[in-house]
């Protein structure tokens, strides 16, 4: 059960990238010649007309295979045929998908599990927040230029500048002020720490901060991806700590195991928070400037438009060719990784 779940979540993630790719497709008047599931051999397909739905064997990733997309076609209504804007609205709209998908989950996650303040418990004796007069009760806002709307965010905060000074905005009695923090660091925990503790219980708001608080959870998400991602190209992290599909189904299966010891609601809840991160994380990744990904045809388009010319279709179709070859080998390299971490 909790492996078929895991895959239902993957493909569902994809299967609606993709659909924002099959939609504007057709709004723009693009052939799409298969719309499919999983990637390899094809298991069974179906449909009539111009365009073929298949279910493919491995179930990880997805394709909107359109007419003239990496090669050249005469056909008037081909991808490569049609105005950068059109273009440019057929390509994003995968990421923007995954976006729309990550908020709407995102919404009933915020509905079922409430929602953490960033209202300081209590502060640590010796640490920099006790020398800069923060107190319990205390709500956080703002941590340097970033805006704090949970209480987990600003531990993420922590994580991703360890040991940098920040400056501290927060509220008291409706008042505002700021507390420049140096974090000392704990030789106990093996980090560096600004000194505050937070009140971790999670509050249910009205359908308007529903929705309010279910656009910062995506905003946190997104966070947490482009800071990952910036960790990862500065070296702090490295090849072997990327995960793979492999890995993510073990997460689901390992989190589904912890969760339906305590009832199907946390099943969900819990289900729901890795789906969000999952659609966050697949709509930023998309929108790398790499070939073979969404935001590298998109970087084609710009450059396309600052020479007043299109690059000619073999010579994009090679680039793409190119990207998803060595996205093919990353992937089977992550995989190889995250089998041999399962093993271990």
């Amino acid at each position: 059960m909790k492996i078929v779940l895991a895959i239902i979540i993957f493909s569902a993630i994809v299967l609606f990238h993709e659909l924002g790719h099959f939609l504007f497709a057709k709004k723009c008047n693009v052939k799409v010649n298969e719309f499919c599931l999983g990637l390899g051999p094809t298991v069974f397909s179906w449909g009539k007309g111009e365009t073929k739905y298949s279910l493919r064997l491995l179930p990880f990733g997805g394709a909107c295979v359109m007419e003239g997309e990496d090669d050249n076609s005469s056909d008037e209504r081909a991808f490569y045929n049609k105005t950068a804007w059109e273009r440019f609205q057929i390509v994003f709209a995968g990421p923007f998908f995954n976006f729309i998908l990550a908020y709407v989950l995102a919404c009933f996650f915020i509905a079922m599990a409430g929602f953490d303040t960033p209202v300081i418990s209590g502060v640590m004796e010796g640490y920099g927040a006790e020398a800069a007069g923060l107190q319990a009760g205390d709500r956080i806002i703002k941590m340097n230029n970033y805006n704090i709307h949970f209480y987990q965010e600003v531990t993420v905060y922590n994580y991703f500048h360890n040991g940098e000074a920040v400056d501290v905005v927060y509220e008291r009695d409706g008042d505002k002020h700021t507390a420049h923090i140096t974090p000392i660091y704990s030789d106990e925990l093996g980090k560096y720490l600004i000194g505050i503790n937070g009140n971790l219980d999670r509050q249910k708001g009205n359908i308007f901060e529903v929705l309010e608080y279910g656009a910062y959870e995506v905003k946190y998400q997104i966070y947490i991806t482009i800071n990952s991602l910036k960790m990862l190209f500065t070296g702090q992290l490295g090849v072997k700590d990327m995960s793979g599909p492999v890995a993510i189904v073990d997460t689901i299966s390992d989190v589904y195991e912890q969760s339906i010891i305590d009832g199907v609601f946390y099943v969900i809840v819990n289900m729901l928070s890795i789906a969000i991160l999952l659609s966050a994380n697949l709509g930023v990744m998309n929108l790398l400037p790499l070939p073979a990904l969404d935001g590298g045809r998109i970087f084609l388009i710009f450059i396309e438009l600052v020479r007043g010319k299109k690059l000619k279709a073999e010579v994009e179709g090679f680039i793409n060719m190119v990207g998803f070859a060595m996205l093919m080998a990353l992937m089977v390299f992550v995989m190889y990784n995250d089998i041999t971490k399962l093993i271990k």
